[in-house]
C-alpha cells in the first residue's frame, strides 16, 4: 500500500478557510450581539446624548419665561389648547424656546418645554 504525499496546500486551504470563517462569524456576534458600533454611529450616539442633556438643563429656563409673561395672551392661548403639537407651535411662537445666543427655536426644547407647561397648574 502506497500513501500519497500531500502537499502544503492540502494543509493551508482549510485552515485559511477556517481563519476567514471564525473572523467573519465574529465580526458578526460582536456588531449584532454585543454591541460593537462604527465610530461614526457612537459620534451620532454622542451627540444625540447632549443635545438630549442640553434640552434637559434648558427646559426649567423656557417653563421661567413663560411663568414671567403670567399675564400674556400668549399663556392663556397655550393652556387653552388641547392639541399637543399646536401647544408646541405656541412655545416656539412665544420665543420661549429660543436657546440663548440662537435667533431660531429648537424644537425639541419647545415640545419638552411644552410638556412640562402642560403639568404645570393654572395661575
Amino acid at each position: 500500500m502506497q500513501v500519497s504525499r500531500m502537499t502544503w496546500r492540502d494543509y493551508v486551504k482549510p485552515g485559511l478557510w477556517g481563519a476567514a470563517a471564525g473572523a467573519f462569524a465574529m465580526v458578526m456576534v460582536g456588531f449584532w450581539g454585543m454591541g460593537w458600533t462604527t465610530s461614526g454611529t457612537a459620534e451620532q450616539m454622542a451627540g444625540q446624548r447632549a443635545d438630549s442633556a442640553v434640552v434637559g438643563a434648558l427646559v426649567p429656563f423656557c417653563v421661567a419665561k413663560a411663568e414671567q409673561e403670567a399675564s400674556s395672551a400668549n399663556l392663556a392661548k397655550f393652556r387653552a389648547e388641547d392639541v399637543s403639537y399646536k401647544r408646541s407651535q405656541i412655545v416656539q411662537d412665544s420665543g420661549w424656546a429660543t436657546m440663548p445666543g440662537s435667533t431660531s427655536t429648537n424644537y425639541a426644547l419647545a415640545t419638552s418645554c411644552s410638556e412640562k407647561l402642560a403639568l404645570l397648574p393654572a395661575k
